[in-house]
Order: structure tokens, then C-alpha cells, then sequence
């Protein structure tokens, strides 16, 4: 008899549970086979692009559980007074050495061409452990907080400008830059919304939670990293490049013959001595668009620094007209990140036709809208500021790294995209630093933004049209 029943199969209370755990699982490896399609579309999945896409969303949602966990010890916890104090603290101890590392983080990834998936790596795992170092802190916002935020920041910055740098080796074929840039953007942004409310749940349970939630997922990143191809480590026939560069050769006196300039770097003297060799090109010596796009798109990188800091105190101790101070930072935080989202919806749709033209309108935008919400100070105008600010900053950016693709030479066009990052972080750096010194006065902010954006304009929009209309000597990416 037992033989006989072995051989009817599971009985009804097996075969119930295992549907019911068909139907439990379904919605999760429905979604995760969803997402697996989405991000390994058109080529992506086969040329590498799509696990980069799914390490950059972890890393979103990694960076926002760190985010939810800082803000709520130092901004939220305490009044406005003393959380400006936090803040400003949080500025100088952090910020202010960031300034300063910045500009080695882009030479000293140079050095690494071979060690990109376990620079990203690295930049993972480090942050996961300084998240459990923060873990113990958080909850009494000691000083010791403060090196271990410096630090994820540092890692943050270094695994952003490794990103770009990988992100040309693993285009699929008849894939835009513009195009590939958008979706890993995408990604991290749709990463960030999702795991911004569940930090926040973590929160409630415990000040430290949202940090072993970011410990987590940074430990997942870690591995993640590995599987991307290895063809991301290949250098071959990279150079590095800079942005600091002699006068463009129009504007030099060219030496007399059998003479070479030392400002170039080159020995004088017609003995037939070999000069010595020639620096790398900079980005300064493929034409003037990419370096005023890079203007440009520093002023839109330092109003968002200025935006998130001054709106985050004005907006506490004075909310949006009959809202709360947190439903108005809500209202403000959701309209920048709809907008940074359509920007990069937008880029991708547009693939980068007319770059040149494309920065120099969006700035316009944005510094028309700044100069309405300055004389014009309302919960409408402030909205409608964050979510052009956001819309803005992701389409220049985009369109930025379409110009340095269409412009740059290959062999530098990796140490471009990381020396480009690094200079739009410390503008970021510098955008946050005036938000917090300056007083919370709505028409004077408004009026400090509006002239980020004038100043930027003054210096970049001449020289892009120009560019433009007299167009480009390189031929144009698809």
C-alpha cells in the first residue's frame, strides 16, 4: 500500500502549498525577468551595457539609503538653527576635503585602466563598510559621522567617474553614447524612487536600519561589478587627457623655424636634437564646444547644489504657502526628480542631434525660469524651478557627454569623461557651499541662482552657437 501511494505523486496539501508558492514568487521573478528585459534591450544585454544599467541602479539605491539615513540625523532631528549648524559642519568636514581630493580622483583612475570592475568594486564594498562604521554613530550624530560621510562621498564620486569611463567600451552597435547614458541614468533614478520610501519605512524601525539596508545592497554591487565583461579593464590605445592646456595654437605666436615654443613643453633649438615628447591633448585641443558645454553644464551642477541646500532650510522654517515644511520639500524634491527623469527620457529621444544648440536652450530655460521665480517668489514658481532645474541639468549633461564622444579622439575620450565628472562635482561642491552660507531670504536665493545660471550663460552660450553654426570637423556619432 505505501508503494502505492508513492506512486500517485504529492498529495493535495503538497500540491497546494507548492502553487501557493508559485503565486507568492510570481510577482518578484516576474518583475526581476521584466527588469532583466528592459535593461538588456536592443543589444545591450549581449555588448555588456545591460549589467552596468542594473550595478548603476543598485548604486542608486544604495547612495539614497545613505542619504535618507544622514538627513534624518542631521537636518531633521533637531531645529532649524542647530541643523544649519550640522550642516554647515557636515559642509566643512566633508565637502571642503572633497574639493580638495577631487581633483586626484580622475589622474589616479588613469592609472588603473586594467582595474575598472574592481575599482567599482572597491568603491562598493568600501562604502558598505562605512555604512556599518555610520551605523553605530547615526544615532547621536557624533563626529565621528563625519569622515565615514566623507568617505561614501569620495567613493560615490570615484565610482561615478569610472561609469563614465566604462560606459564607451560597452556601446552595442548602432547605440548613441547620448542613448546609452540615458538608460543608466534612467536606471538610477527609477532605483532611487524605489528605494527612497523603503529607506524611509527602515527608518521608523531604527536611525541605523536605512544604513544596514545600504550595507546590503552595496555587498550585492560588489559582486555585480565582476560580471561585467572584460573588456571593460582593456586600455588599449587610451591615453589620458587634460583640461588645463596651452592657448589654443590660433591664439599662440607660432616660434621661429627650427625653434619650439616651451610652453608646449618642447626643448628649444634647430641642432637636430629630438624634442621631448608631446603632452596629451586636452579637451581644450579638439575645439571650444566641449569646453563650453563643460561650462555650462558646471552652472547647472552648481545650481543643483545651491537648490538642494538653500530650498532644504528656507523651505523648513518657511514652508510653501498652507503646506507643512516637509510636504513642501516633498513637493519640491518630486517635481526635480520628474524633471531630471523627462531630461533623460528626452535626451535619449532627441540622440544628441544639434548638442551645441541643445545646452545652449536649456540654459536659457532654466535661467528664464530663475529669474520668474525670483521676482515672482511662489509655491508654483519654486516647483516649477526644481523640476526645470532637474529636466535641464539631465538633458545638458547628456548632451555633453554626445559632444565629448563626437569630438574627443578615442584614444583620451575615457580620461575626458572622468576629468569632465570630476570638475562638474566640485561645482556641485561650490553651488552647495553658497546655499548654505546665505541668508533665508526667498527673493535673494532665487536672485543667487538666477546668477549661477547668468554667469554660466556669459560664458558658454557665445562660443556654442558659434560652434554650431560653424559645425564640427569631426564626424558625428549615431
Amino acid at each position: 500500500m505505501t508503494a502505492a501511494r508513492s506512486h500517485d505523486g504529492p498529495g493535495p496539501l503538497r500540491r497546494a502549498g507548492r502553487a501557493t508558492g508559485r503565486a507568492l514568487r510570481a510577482p518578484f521573478t516576474g518583475t526581476a525577468r521584466g527588469i532583466r528585459r528592459a535593461t538588456h534591450a536592443h543589444g545591450a544585454g549581449e555588448s555588456g551595457l545591460g549589467k552596468l544599467i542594473e550595478l548603476h541602479a543598485v548604486n542608486g539605491a544604495g547612495d539614497v539609503m545613505i542619504t535618507v539615513a544622514l538627513a534624518s540625523t542631521v537636518f531633521f532631528s533637531v531645529p532649524t538653527d542647530e541643523a544649519r549648524g550640522r550642516v554647515a559642519l557636515y559642509l566643512a568636514i566633508t565637502m571642503a576635503p572633497f574639493t580638495l581630493l577631487a581633483p586626484v580622483i580622475g589622474p589616479l583612475l588613469d592609472r588603473l585602466p586594467h582595474g575598472r570592475r574592481a575599482a567599482m568594486a572597491g568603491a562598493m564594498l568600501a562604502r558598505a563598510l562605512l555604512a556599518i562604521t555610520m551605523s553605530g554613530a547615526v544615532a547621536t550624530g557624533g563626529l565621528e559621522l563625519y569622515p565615514a560621510a566623507l568617505g561614501v562621498l569620495v567613493c560615490s564620486k570615484a565610482y561615478g567617474v569610472v561609469r563614465s569611463a566604462v560606459v564607451p567600451r560597452l556601446l552595442p552597435p548602432r547605440f548613441s553614447l547620448v542613448k546609452a547614458n540615458s538608460r543608466v541614468t534612467l536606471a538610477g533614478l527609477l532605483a532611487t524612487g524605489v528605494a527612497a520610501p523603503i529607506g524611509a519605512g527602515l527608518q521608523t524601525i531604527g536611525s541605523a536600519w536605512p544604513l544596514y539596508g545600504a550595507c546590503a545592497i552595496f555587498v550585492a554591487g560588489t559582486f555585480l561589478a565582476f560580471t561585467l565583461p572584460p573588456k571593460v579593464d582593456s586600455a588599449k590605445g587610451e591615453r589620458r587627457a587634460r583640461l588645463i592646456v596651452p592657448h589654443h595654437e590660433d591664439a599662440t605666436p607660432r616660434p621661429a623655424p627650427g625653434k619650439v615654443s616651451t610652453r608646449s613643453g618642447l626643448r628649444r633649438g634647430g641642432n637636430g636634437k629630438k624634442p621631448a615628447k608631446e603632452r596629451p591633448p586636452g579637451l581644450r585641443s579638439v575645439g571650444g564646444s566641449v569646453l563650453h558645454g563643460l561650462q555650462a553644464n558646471a552652472a547647472h551642477r552648481a545650481l543643483s547644489g545651491f537648490l538642494i541646500f538653500f530650498l532644504a532650510f528656507l523651505l523648513r522654517e518657511h514652508p510653501l504657502a498652507g503646506q507643512s515644511a516637509a510636504v513642501s520639500l516633498g513637493i519640491v524634491g518630486v517635481a526635480a526628480g520628474v524633471g531630471n527623469a523627462c531630461g533623460t527620457a528626452v535626451g535619449s529621444w532627441l540622440r544628441a542631434r544639434g548638442p551645441e544648440v541643445i545646452i545652449a536652450t536649456v540654459l536659457g530655460l532654466a535661467l528664464s525660469v530663475a529669474v520668474l521665480a525670483a521676482v515672482f517668489f511662489s509655491t508654483v514658481l519654486v516647483a516649477a524651478l526644481g523640476a526645470v532645474a532637474g529636466f535641464t541639468q539631465a538633458l545638458s549633461k547628456l548632451s555633453l557627454d554626445a559632444m565629448i564622444q563626437r569630438d574627443v579622439p578615442e584614444e583620451v575620450r575615457t580620461s575626458a569623461f572622468a576629468r569632465s565628472e570630476t570638475l562638474l562635482q566640485m561645482a556641485w561642491v561650490v553651488g552647495g557651499g553658497i546655499g548654505i552660507a546665505l541668508p533665508l531670504n526667498a527673493v535673494l536665493g532665487m536672485s543667487v541662482a538666477a546668477g549661477i545660471l547668468a554667469l554660466g550663460a556669459a560664458t558658454s552660450v557665445r562660443g556654442l552657437l558659434g560652434a554650431a553654426r560653424r559645425g564640427t570637423p569631426h564626424p558625428r556619432v549615431a
